[in-house]
């Protein structure tokens, strides 16, 4: 039973962990970033401004949380646009707290012998990026080092040494202080855990967190001009880089169950709340270049704060989960107070800026079905660079097969107009069209200039992305057709 049930009030203070003492703020600006926080407030300056958009990861810190099952996990986040609310509940580490009797911490160590460093500028970053992989449970690989860090930019000495010491500490076994006092700081956030609203501030100006859906409900109600975040990977911009002076602030972090994710026999139902990170395995069993697409998706860091429900809601016309689900005929559901809905992801994108949500009405889920034993599916992202990069083009296709016919088709598109869309055009003329013959492809491919009228932007020119679009179809009805020569990069590089 939780605090709310026994008719305890919302909590008016931010509680954390922050160096071994519990760190409790009933004022505070609901736009304060936790980086501003920490050099500003707290005086712990090693962690560094770069950026200022979650890109560089310069200011990489590390929040330590209560799993489930009672272990500890550890989350990189960026704290230039993670809003000092959200660490509520959590251990927060920072490049200074990770030394221990004048002695470095392994991962600072290995940095040391590896000339892992030169500026240092970036290097508190690398450093907490490499910490939070140190406290994974599998040994890391080349590839999921080069994973870890690909949110962090390093412009001295290249990244072969920094791999190095991510090779030659992070072997899945952590012998640091951390893990030898992990049941005394499982302990203490275990005592923060309340289960209580947390509404700091008044009616004019406040940072909340519900703790229940029907809490947020009510909440939502009552102030529907209130900016939800899940994140805050892109309502952090807002705030840093437009600028906004965001004064009513719910935080979606807390809600219990709005992170849950089901594991159905036909579909996969991901709470709104579910993180990019955590929804990551389960959206790669619904196929494989899902996996691809999330280990792709912004960094680690990102991925850790991003949730499904937020890249849905934003309406971001170059989000890539929303084409990739539409493809697949997801359903969105959405609730207020009482009342739920559910409706086709397409229809969910009016405009541009513009979604189908009531006032008061937040996301809840998303429900993708899995592939029947004859449909197949693609996805594909084209970015200036592979690792941590917005799509100049995101395609994602599902083909119903009758033998070797295409029966029905699904396609749809990011970066191709104002919102995520399906190409109904494209998708009529697949109807008929024969894997076998790729004359028949010709017309669906054509079709896609009815479809979408591309912008050109600072990504991607209109006739790039028209002409990107077409080859990412083919590509798609090549690989299902069954192609003879290499289709992907790792493919045609693969030792014979």
């Amino acid at each position: 039973m939780t605090a709310n049930e026994v008719g305890a009030g919302p909590r008016n203070r931010l509680t954390f962990r922050f160096r071994g003492q519990t760190v409790a703020l009933d004022r505070f600006a609901p736009r304060t970033t936790l980086l501003d926080w920490l050099r500003e407030e707290a005086g712990a300056r090693g962690t560094k401004e770069g950026c200022n958009e979650g890109d560089c990861g310069a200011c990489t810190v590390v929040l330590s949380r209560l799993r489930p099952d009672g272990a500890l996990s550890y989350e990189p986040v960026n704290a230039c646009i993670l809003l000092l609310g959200q660490v509520d509940g959590a251990e927060l580490l920072t490049v200074e707290d990770l030394a221990e009797s004048g002695r470095l911490h392994p991962v600072q160590q290995a940095m040391v012998d590896h000339h892992g460093s030169q500026c240092g500028f970036c290097t508190p970053g690398i450093v907490m990026s490499l910490f939070a992989l140190y406290h994974q449970r599998e040994p890391a690989s080349y590839q999921s080092a080069c994973d870890a860090l690909a949110g962090n930019l390093c412009r001295c000495t290249g990244y072969r040494p920094i791999i190095d010491a991510a090779l030659a500490t992070c072997d899945g076994r952590p012998a640091d202080r951390f893990a030898a006092e992990v049941a005394e700081r499982a302990a203490a956030l275990a005592a923060l855990a309340d289960g209580r609203d947390l509404f700091v501030g008044d009616d004019s100006a406040f940072f909340a967190a519900p703790a229940s859906e029907a809490s947020l409900a009510a909440l939502y109600a009552r102030f529907p001009r209130a900016t939800l975040i899940g994140g805050a990977t892109d309502v952090g911009l807002w705030i840093t880089k437009q600028l906004r002076d965001l004064r009513q602030i719910v935080w979606l972090g807390r809600v219990a169950g709005l992170d849950a994710i089901e594991e159905g026999k036909d579909a996969l139902r991901i709470g709104a709340r579910a993180t990019l990170q955590h929804a990551s395995p389960h959206l790669a069993q619904l196929h494989p270049d899902l996996g691809e697409l999330m280990r792709r998706f912004g960094s680690r860091q990102v991925r850790e704060s991003g949730t499904v429900g937020g890249n849905i809601a934003n309406g971001s016309p170059i989000g890539d989960l929303a084409p990739a689900l539409i493809a697949l005929g997801a359903r969105l559901e959405l609730k207020r107070e009482n009342r739920a809905r559910t409706l086709p992801l397409e229809d969910f994108f009016v405009a541009y800026g513009r979604q189908d949500r009531g006032e008061g009405e937040f996301v809840s889920a998303v429900v993708a079905r899995r592939l029947a034993a004859n449909e197949v599916y693609r996805a594909f992202k084209v970015s200036k660079r592979v690792d941590e990069d917005i799509s100049a083009v995101m395609g994602a296709f599902r083909f119903t097969l009758d033998g070797r016919t295409i029966a029905s088709a699904r396609v749809a598109y990011g970066g191709m107009a104002a919102t995520p869309r399906r190409g109904t055009n494209a998708e009529a003329a697949l109807v008929g069209a024969r894997l076998d013959d790729r004359a028949s492809w010709t017309a669906a491919i054509d079709a896609l200039k009815r479809d979408y009228q591309p912008i050109a932007d600072m990504r991607a020119s209109a006739a790039y992305r028209a002409e990107v679009a077409a080859n990412l179809l083919k590509k798609a009805l090549i690989e299902v057709a069954g192609a003879a020569a290499p289709t992907r990069i790792g493919e045609a590089l693969a030792p014979l």
